[in-house]
């Protein structure tokens, strides 16, 4: 299974490009014309749950036979289906047409509020899927699930796994990712100061041969990995993605609160504990105004396909957060720095 050579269709950036050229910095491109009128081929929204396209949190993975995509899905408008959000499953054999094939629920007393940011990692020809609680404000906490074919979960018994420790912190523990690093499963995740104002990443470990519950997990720092420091990252670093390339991490995140606007950024690591930023601007803004994105860009979830090509999948929206899509870019990578996809004669950008 391969995407077509014109996924790149999907992967675009709308409204405002980003070069990464040299170092310490990047700045946005100048956009075509008529870059306003543009959206992605790629553009994903369920309406299901309430009437209107709403899709965020992506995470996009291969297995089967077919890449599933996992989303969150917000509190459905029929009154007889469980209460607060949840996470929703689509399917695509190209990475660009997607149909929501599942939806997980909830089940257990801690995700009986909700559920959120599913993310979905392959190990030992099994899905694990890290998610939080949602609902519960400084109690959210991480959780764990297993899956035989990415779409049936079983819930481990000792959910909530995680949740963040230390005086400098509220305990809340949200919007995770999990990759492996040595015979360990490192897991970053969101959580906030105190006062509950200032989102920050927290990291933690498990033996990588473990079942992930909770007794195995360790947090490895007494304090945030990452903290906003940049102007456009005002108090909000989030929804860590991590992929590795050679010997180096890299973390694609959210900078921002929701439509603050949320854009993305990136930093780097050798051992996945101590990350530096490579540019000082986003790597992919919101978009310009009336395009799909300019509301904000944000919440990415990176994936490298099998035949080593790398995508961002993103969610966007232009209204507010009235509706939610997600999207994608393609990325590039000149030695050891990520570059965004922006070349409209290679990739036609209208759909």
């Amino acid at each position: 299974m391969r995407p077509s050579r014109y996924l790149m269709w999907a992967c675009i950036v709308i409204g405002s490009g980003v070069r990464t050229g040299g170092p310490p910095a990047i700045h946005a491109s100048e956009p075509a014309k008529d870059a306003v009128s543009w959206t992605p081929r790629m553009y994903f929204g369920d309406a299901t749950r309430h009437g209107r396209p709403f899709a965020k949190d992506p995470c996009v993975i291969s297995f089967g036979g077919r890449y599933l995509l996992y989303f969150s899905m917000p509190p459905s408008s029929d009154k007889s289906r469980p209460k607060g959000w949840a996470i929703g499953v689509a399917e695509s054999t190209d990475l660009v047409q997607w149909k929501k094939i599942a939806e997980i629920l909830p089940e257990q007393p801690c995700e009986a509020n909700g559920l959120v940011n599913g993310k979905a990692i392959v190990l030992r020809d099994r899905v694990h899927l890290f998610y939080n609680s949602y609902g519960n404000a400084a109690k959210d906490a991480i959780c764990h699930a297993v899956s035989e074919d990415g779409l049936k979960f079983t819930r481990d018994a000792s959910n909530p796994i995680l949740k963040a420790e230390g005086s400098w912190n509220s305990g809340r523990g949200i919007d995770c990712d999990a990759f492996p690093c040595g015979d360990r499963l490192f897991l970053l995740f969101a959580t906030r100061d105190p006062e509950m104002k200032t989102q920050m990443l927290v990291l933690a470990a498990a033996p990588l041969d473990s079942d992930f519950s909770r007794s195995n997990w360790k947090q490895l720092v007494d304090g945030p990995v990452m903290r906003p420091e940049l102007p456009w990252e005002t108090r909000c670093i989030e929804a860590p993605s991590v992929i590795r390339r050679g010997d180096r991490y890299y973390l694609f995140y959210g900078g921002g609160y929701n439509n603050d606007p949320q854009q993305i950024g990136c930093a780097t690591s050798t051992d996945g504990i101590r990350w530096t930023r490579l540019f000082d601007e986003p790597l992919i803004p919101n978009g310009k105004p009336g395009t799909w994105n300019s509301s904000e860009t944000g919440h990415p979830g990176v994936f490298e396909d099998r035949d080593g090509r790398t995508y961002l999948f993103v969610q966007g929206n232009s209204d507010k957060g009235k509706t939610w899509f997600l999207s994608c870019y393609e990325i590039e990578w000149d030695g050891d720095r990520p570059r965004v996809v922006w070349d409209s004669e290679r990739f036609p950008m209208r759909r």
